[in-house]
């Protein structure tokens, strides 16, 4: 199969180690596409829900193999940058070894533009400074999550489709959405303090391609519950590419095992570059 090829693809947020991390799903999608760079914006691993009540599963090592397939067999080069949930990579970094490069943040250069690159917990003070609340914000967040879980479960056995129950509370509650404005403003003032362009950045949740005061703001969103990631291509153009608008071309060993199990064939809509509707923005106070 001829894969769609970009320059640089951006993922963050994949919170490897708890049940709600899509690890399948961000496999697929490095499956559908190749690239010169692949950036791991932090949380990829989750080290605090390993250290509580987290486990470890062979897909999310799938997802690790997926990535060393793409560094020895595309030619990859791949930056994985620390963020709050995977902070034991504090004790390594930086480190290169070949095409991987483990690093706090970087500055990437293209088309004549530079970008800054942070997971971005470091600009917010209730992580850095207040840590015991943010494990608690992050509590609520997985208990919304394990809530979901329920929710959903009932809503397929009615035949009604995907309800995210945490994006819609955290959408409800105004202080969650000043949080939000809050961080984006200071992260774009912080690209332009670095003389930069843009700030690429995770960690909220919330994925956006927007300009802020003459800064392009990049964020990524995640694979927990949005399934989202930047990609830009050859031209230097940035675009949000959602794993639910992908129209996956399947295998005659996948078409197989779909008469098998006797499950529907869903029909996909094409790759649509835009943002989510607000009512499905993930608005998250502590990540």
């Amino acid at each position: 199969m001829l894969k769609t090829h970009f320059k640089t693809i951006v993922i963050s947020d994949v919170h490897l180690g708890t049940r709600g991390a899509k690890a399948k799903e961000v496999a697929r999608f490095l499956k559908q596409y190749s690239c010169e760079n692949l950036i791991l914006n932090g949380d990829i691993i989750d080290g605090w829900q390993l250290k509580k009540s987290g486990s470890w599963k062979r897909k999310h090592t799938r997802f690790f193999n997926r990535v060393l397939k793409m560094i020895e067999q595309e030619n990859t080069k791949v930056f994985y940058l620390r963020g709050n949930h995977d902070d034991f990579l504090d004790q390594i970094l930086p480190l290169q070894i070949g095409n991987l490069s483990i690093l706090n943040d970087m500055v990437y250069e293209s088309h004549g533009k530079k970008y800054f690159i942070t997971h971005g917990d470091i600009f917010d003070s209730v992580t850095t400074n207040f840590r015991w609340i943010a494990h608690l914000g992050d509590i609520g967040y997985t208990f919304l999550l394990w809530l979901n879980r329920q929710v959903n479960y009932h809503r397929r056995k009615k035949g009604l489709p995907y309800f995210s129950l945490s994006q819609y509370v955290k959408g409800k509650v105004k202080s969650a959405v000043s949080y939000i404005d809050q961080y984006e403003e200071e992260l774009a003032k912080m690209a332009k303090a670095k003389g930069c362009d843009g700030i690429i950045c995770g960690h909220i949740h919330k994925a956006e391609n927007r300009v802020i005061d003459g800064v392009v703001y990049l964020n990524s969103g995640d694979w927990v519950e949005t399934m989202s990631a930047l990609a830009e291509d050859h031209e230097g153009n940035w675009q949000l590419i959602y794993y639910n608008q992908i129209s996956f071309k399947k295998s005659s060993e996948d078409k197989e095992m779909d008469k098998i199990v006797n499950f529907p064939v869903t029909d996909y809509k094409t790759v649509a570059f835009g943002k989510l509707p607000d009512a499905l923005d993930p608005k998250k106070f502590f990540l």
